[in-house]
């Protein structure tokens, strides 16, 4: 986008809260690509926010007090005098929303539509349509800002995520090497790995910390796309939510805060479903990684994952296996939590 460029690597003073009770504190808010980064005098991530799910507490008066939608609790104020920043946000959540369907006759029309199609889709019992058609229609920015809210929500129970200025970028390669959308290490809360709206993985630190190939925390993450595509997050989500849920996305934009907490609390409680060996290997083969280290990192034996051993895309000769990242990066983001 042309306001996103216009606005690269702009940053502000600001004061900002963790959540009701904390202290404020002193902090440097950068603008990037639809994210604000909010860090600490040392130049250390604190949290990272959507554009598009960034809420003014106090429109027209100063200091401009910003929250992430569903959290008014944390909280992030900027005095009347960093007006680059305050027009920048303004201009990128304006460019957002008139990117996205105008609201109006045309707009309520569909709605009509696609409610009674619903209704006559529940009738016949085949209210996985309607979610079909609802999951059509979500864009892409607005699946992100879903998924940001739902890592808020996960740190809440797993605590903040790791970072560190070094691995921003190592993270950034992984994602692209692994054809994900965003990387972020946890320290609890996930068992290995969960996929989130908008293309985040989380992945929990055991992956990174425990082994000494990179080709297990690849792998975990060239699962978890699989499963993503086989079963899109966001699905789970109206599933969790039932028709109420899909009707409000489709008529508002938007997912009750309560859905999104239950399923936080029925994804980390539950274990990720497995995916057949075929899928598993097409993936590795696709992203030119090879699948024995994950094996093994599931199963030291290898007995219950001979199959990914044995049929290891990148063991049959002419295949040439891409390097995932350097020594040094890995030796990197194995420190990330420390």
């Amino acid at each position: 986008m042309t306001a996103l460029r216009e606005f690269q690597r702009l940053e502000a003073e600001g004061l900002w809260r963790a959540g009701t009770g904390k202290q404020r504190r002193d902090v440097i808010v950068s603008l990037g690509d639809s994210t604000l980064t909010i860090s600490d005098l040392r130049d250390q991530p604190l949290a990272h926010w959507s554009i598009v799910a960034v809420i003014r507490a106090n429109p027209g008066q100063y200091p401009a007090v910003f929250h992430p939608d569903g959290d008014p609790s944390e909280t992030l104020e900027l005095a009347k005098n960093e007006t680059t920043m305050l027009e920048a946000i303004d201009k990128l959540q304006t460019a957002i929303a008139n990117a996205r369907p105008r609201p109006g006759r045309l707009r309520m029309l569909v709605a009509v539509s696609l409610l009674t199609a619903a209704v006559a889709l529940l009738a016949f019992g085949l209210p996985g349509a309607l979610y079909k058609q609802t999951l059509s229609v979500v864009p892409d920015i607005q699946r992100h800002g879903i998924g940001q809210r739902l890592l808020r929500r996960v740190e809440r129970v797993a605590g903040q995520a790791c970072t560190s200025p070094e691995t921003a970028i190592i993270l950034r390669d992984l994602a692209a090497r692994t054809g994900v959308k965003g990387v972020v290490i946890l320290r609890e809360g996930v068992t290995e790995s969960l996929a989130l709206p908008g293309g985040i993985v989380l992945l929990n630190r055991n992956l990174v910390e425990d082994h000494e190939d990179p080709a297990v925390a690849a792998g975990a993450l060239l699962v978890e796309r699989a499963r993503a595509k086989a079963q899109d997050p966001l699905a789970d989500i109206l599933d969790i939510g039932g028709l109420t849920a899909s009707f409000r996305l489709l008529t508002t934009g938007g997912i009750e805060p309560s859905v999104l907490d239950r399923f936080v609390e029925h994804s980390l409680a539950t274990d990720r479903p497995r995916l057949p060996d075929e899928v598993i290997l097409a993936a590795f083969k696709e992203a030119g990684v090879s699948s024995t280290p994950y094996a093994y990192a599931q199963d030291v034996t290898g007995e219950t994952t001979l199959s990914l051993i044995e049929a290891d895309p990148m063991a049959i000769p002419g295949q040439t296996t891409r390097g995932i990242m350097s020594d040094r990066d890995w030796v990197q983001l194995q420190n990330i939590c420390d």
